[in-house]
């Protein structure tokens, strides 16, 4: 549990520091993302966005079992 939390913290911290270069990869502006915006009032669904990442973790969780 120790080296887990470790290692979050981690890459918290490197998500943080790369944070500036990240912000650029259009994940969360994919077709199918939904946004709702009038005036004083914002909702964005990240469908697409979401169903990609998932995947994503899910590939690298099933080849880390491996």
């Amino acid at each position: 549990m120790q080296k887990s939390l470790i290692t979050i913290g981690l890459l918290l911290a490197a998500a943080g520091l790369l944070w500036p270069w990240l912000g650029k990869i259009p994940l969360g502006r994919l077709p199918g993302d939904i946004v709702i915006d009038k005036p004083g009032f914002k909702v964005f669904f990240p469908v697409t966005t979401m169903i990609i990442v998932s995947v994503v973790l899910s590939l690298l969780s099933w080849l880390l079992r491996k």
